[in-house]
């Protein structure tokens, strides 16, 4: 198994590599040179704990680490979660599921793929004895899940940005009250699509993310993709047999990692009827699954934050495969992309469409799930409870604790949800480094900084 880049300039990388890679030298985004088929092996992983399930999946898609390894590996990145079958599977009603992915240390899906993560770069440092310093850019869960996955670790230092003002004040909390040496969150204006320029700006300039060993935890790098598969298929085997391969899944989702990770566990063999892209008011996706138009405008700030972005880094992964593979087509687009101009291509049928939900649909939704069910759901949740489908099983995935996010849901439930983690960071003193949205002067403070943190 070797990963290639979707614009076809990079020699074939092994796991590690890409991992450690994260965005590939010709500024595309590995991805699996072949996906191995799951389907005979589903019965026997039907057994497994989620540990145990993760372990076996990854081991197809990385075997130079060998499955006793992998199984150490995916043991401890599921410790902490604070649910026996570390993502529970609710049954609502008899059409409606909810996968709840919010019992990880930082309460948000997140943890699924950066817990793990983080655990790969230790292991990555102990075996080539370099530092490595780690970037990437949060509209809000990422960052703190990143630095809970990387914080203390030797010979690793972390570097989130995210857009000053922009996220929820618990989410920043949660980044910036840490007391590690080893993490320091830094605020930059404008939005996260600011942010997420910056980051791909410093991994693309290659001589200098060589020289500090960078590796990027944003959802670029494919060990977020591939952790993410994980629990799609965990959610398959734990519903009712009969209905497996007609479950439809709706993601919430801004930055398109977390749906294209389930679309790529079905085409590995996992049993799905679809996938629903769940977008708040920054709609990009939801207007270029409905139209095939991919056209940038403003991001507008809203209750689910998680969510304001208007450039999906992963839609590039997408593209290389509804482009027939073709990464001269893939370059074609990603320059005009990045260019700001708008592009449309005829879509051909896939197993995905969308829909769209503004605030006050999202408040909608919150009161009538207590009020119906006594069910509490996140604003970024709520945003999949449109246009429900009703000749099939709907499995939602639920992405974040709503206690992460206690003014939305209190207006519309009339109490406010709290966790003792959360709480507990309420009167910890806020570290952060503020900068401007600027390559130059991101790339001089992480130079600076480099050293914090102690030695491998």
């Amino acid at each position: 198994m070797h990963y290639i880049s979707t614009r076809g300039q990079t020699k074939p990388h092994t796991f590690s590599e890409a991992v450690e890679a994260g965005l590939a030298p010709d500024g595309g985004l590995f991805l699996p040179d072949n996906l191995p088929s799951i389907a005979d092996k589903l019965t026997a992983w039907s057994k497994l704990t989620y540990p145990e399930l993760a372990a076996e999946f990854f081991t197809l898609f990385a075997p130079e680490i060998s499955n006793a390894e992998w199984h150490q590996l995916t043991a401890e990145a599921y410790r902490r979660f604070d649910s026996p079958d570390v993502a529970p599977l609710k049954k609502i009603t008899d059409k409606t599921y909810v996968l709840e992915l919010f019992h990880g240390p930082t309460l948000a899906f997140k943890d699924f793929a950066l817990q793990l993560l983080g655990l790969l770069y230790k292991r990555q440092v102990e075996h080539s004895g370099k530092r490595l310093a780690v970037l990437g850019a949060t509209s809000g869960d990422t960052g703190s899940a990143a630095i809970h996955g990387c914080m203390g670790q030797d010979g690793i230092t972390i570097f989130i940005l995210y857009p000053n003002g922009r996220v929820a004040p618990l989410q920043e909390r949660q980044m910036a009250c840490t007391g590690a040496d080893n993490v320091f969150a830094i605020p930059v204006p404008g939005t996260f699509d600011d942010a997420q320029r910056v980051v791909k700006d410093t991994f693309g300039d290659t001589a200098f993310a060589n020289s500090v060993n960078l590796s990027a935890v944003n959802s670029i790098n494919i060990a977020r993709v591939l952790a993410q598969c994980v629990y799609y298929i965990w959610a398959s085997l734990k519903l009712p047999e009969e209905v497996r391969a007609t479950a439809e899944y709706v993601v919430p989702t801004g930055n398109f990692g977390n749906v294209l990770a389930g679309w790529l566990a079905q085409q590995t063999g996992m049993p799905a009827g679809g996938f629903r892209v769940a977008t708040n008011q920054n709609d990009i996706l939801h207007r270029f699954f409905t139209s095939g138009d991919y056209h940038q405008s403003d991001v507008h700030p809203s209750h689910a934050p998680s969510m304001d972005i208007q450039a999906a880094s992963n839609f590039e992964r997408f593209l290389y495969y509804i482009l027939d593979q073709n990464p001269q087509r893939v370059r074609e687009v990603m320059t005009q992309i990045k260019s700001g101009a708008p592009f449309k291509i005829d879509l051909p049928k896939t197993s995905m469409r969308s829909t769209r939900m503004d605030d006050a649909q999202i408040e909608r939704v919150i009161a009538q799930m207590w009020q119906d069910w006594q069910y509490v759901l996140d604003p970024h949740t709520a945003c999949a409870f449109t246009d429900m489908a009703q000749d099939r099983v709907s499995v939602v995935l639920s992405t974040a604790s709503p206690a992460k996010f206690p003014d939305v849901v209190k207006q519309a439930t009339g109490s406010e949800p709290t966790h003792p983690t959360l709480e507990a960071l309420k009167s910890k003193p806020l570290q952060t480094w503020p900068l401007p949205a600027d390559v130059a002067e991101v790339q001089a403070f992480i130079r600076k900084h480099i050293s914090h943190g102690t030695n491998p």
